[in-house]
């Protein structure tokens, strides 16, 4: 009988430890948004080994951290899928800039710049470590580099067919697809049969065609179709990014781009398209200048800024661009970064002109122009879009939000704050004071559609079995705190993120902790 007892007595403590579980982390109390576009539910997340384990109300629960929610949103980590990481992963490993942003991934090697071995690229993040997962493309401009430099011809037929293999080497070894940048140099040089025969060797991998188009201002329509084209003919996916319409005179147009997409689509094209929430780009003074005029190196754009005709001709255009837009001065580009004297960072092109002693008239800014393209060139800041045209970009459905920006090293230069603040604008302005689009919309496409579009798999949803990338945040405090002329600031909100299940952000700050990964495609 006695033995009866014991072994009865022995079930019973048993079940009870058979049915308490023990994780590494367990989120409790919070309003759960898994990234579908669904309203939001009460729950709690349990995380171990890097996964969510249980989603629900959890019972019988033990965590080495447990983590209060209550009053706060639960989401996927966001997905930027438009960046450009290559070279500052040394510099901050930590990519604060994206963390405090709500971003754990980021898709890099976007507008045909990346690194042309992918595979060697991958392994140096993995030995390096960041505190963000990333994913990379192969782009187009510097593959076509590493075969004809920047010279201003078509490729010739051995020519093409070495790149193909820098192509393909590249999607073997984990890209998600190939970009290009077509308003660079020297991807401009290149015509779309040079550029569709890359694609479709990505498109045997069913990698993504990511493409910054040829023209993003008058010529906007013939750059959408030219990139359905070879998005159509190559038979893959495409994301058009940073999607908008530049300079004055292009104001509204966006009624006639927008269209465009939804019409690919209900023609069964695979199209997406991404955008920064700001009425400012950020790029290269270079492309203030003809591209003739971009060949073969900065040897070369100073021996031809040197001759008097070609500045006259360079004059010429820009005056032109200039009066398109209706404007009377350059006040609309802004040095984001002159290496060769920072002290114009963050003046106008106008002021800087006038710093320099010169009249104020747009043919010596023009000069300006030249004389800082022949010192190396700077990047910048272009104002010219308008904010109505950003709203009814935004609202349509298939748009994801990418901030288009390196990592951050903090407080040097006079960057773009789309660099720090890309998704708690779109979550403080547009969702919660101006409305443009629900909260869960919102969500939804910084989580679950970009995951799908590049393939990333278990992740961008809360899902059991999903990688534990997550944030989360306070949907009445989270907001934009960089501007243009003060950039270096965090955005705020964000209580906490986790990466693979490691806590980076914890109440506001960094932990130090690098558990991000590289994540390759997987077809």
């Amino acid at each position: 009988m006695q033995n009866g007892v014991a072994f009865i007595a022995c079930l019973f403590f048993f079940s009870i430890a058979k049915a308490q579980t023990t994780v590494d982390v367990l989120i409790r109390n919070g309003r759960l948004l898994d990234g579908t576009g669904n309203s939001w539910t009460w729950g709690d997340v349990a995380v171990k080994d890097g996964k969510i384990v249980k989603i629900g109300w959890l019972q019988n629960v033990q965590a080495a951290k447990v983590i209060d929610a209550k009053g706060l949103v639960v989401a996927p980590g966001f997905i930027d899928v438009h960046t450009h990481i290559e070279g500052d992963e040394v510099k901050n490993p930590t990519a604060d800039n994206f963390l405090f942003d709500g971003v754990t991934t980021v898709v890099t090697g976007n507008c045909g710049s990346s690194n042309t071995d992918i595979g060697s690229y991958l392994h140096r993040l993995d030995s390096l470590k960041l505190s963000i997962n990333v994913a990379s493309l192969i782009g187009h401009n510097d593959v076509r580099k590493a075969v004809i430099g920047t010279a201003n011809r078509p490729p010739t037929e051995e020519e093409l067919q070495r790149m193909e293999t820098i192509v393909d080497n590249a999607m073997k070894d984990g890209a998600v697809g190939f970009s290009t940048g077509l308003i660079y140099i020297p991807g401009t040089y290149a015509k779309t049969d040079e550029v569709l025969r890359l694609a479709k060797v990505a498109a045997r991998y069913r990698g993504v065609y990511a493409s910054h188009m040829r023209d993003e201002g008058d010529s906007v329509t013939a750059a959408i179709a030219e990139a359905l084209y070879i998005g159509k003919e190559a038979g893959m996916p495409v994301e058009i990014s940073h999607f908008k319409l530049s300079g004055q005179q292009n104001w509204g147009r966006s009624k006639e781009t927008v269209p465009l997409i939804m019409r690919a689509r209900q023609e069964g094209i695979d199209v997406t398209i991404d955008q920064y929430p700001y009425t400012a780009s950020s790029t290269s003074l270079s492309t203030l200048l003809p591209d003739e005029i971009l060949a073969d190196g900065q040897d070369s754009i100073k021996a031809r800024l040197q001759r008097p005709e070609v500045r006259q001709y360079v004059t010429a255009y820009m005056l032109q661009k200039l009066k398109k837009r209706k404007l009377k001065h350059f006040s609309y580009p802004v040095v984001a970064y002159f290496k060769a004297d920072t002290t114009f960072n963050g003046k106008s092109i106008e002021e800087v002109n006038l710093a320099m002693g010169r009249k104020h008239k747009a043919k010596e800014e023009t000069e300006t122009v030249m004389d800082m393209m022949a010192r190396g060139g700077a990047g910048m800041v272009f104002h010219g879009m308008s904010e109505d045209d950003v709203k009814r970009i935004m609202q349509y459905p298939f748009n994801m939000f990418a901030s288009d920006a390196s990592i951050r090293v903090f407080n040097q230069g006079a960057p773009h704050p789309r660099g720090y603040g890309t998704n708690a604008r779109v979550l403080g302005r547009y969702v919660r004071e101006q409305g443009v689009i629900s909260l869960e919309e919102a969500v939804r496409r910084m989580t679950s559609l970009p995951a799908q579009k590049f393939g990333l798999k278990n992740r961008g949803l809360l899902r059991e079995g999903f990688a534990a990338d997550l944030v989360i945040f306070n949907e009445n405090e989270v907001s934009d705190l960089s501007t243009y002329t003060q950039p270096h600031a965090y955005s705020k909100g964000f209580r906490y993120v986790l990466v693979n299940g490691k806590l980076v952000i914890e109440e506001g700050r960094h932990t130090g902790e690098r558990s991000g990964a590289v994540l390759k495609h997987q077809p």
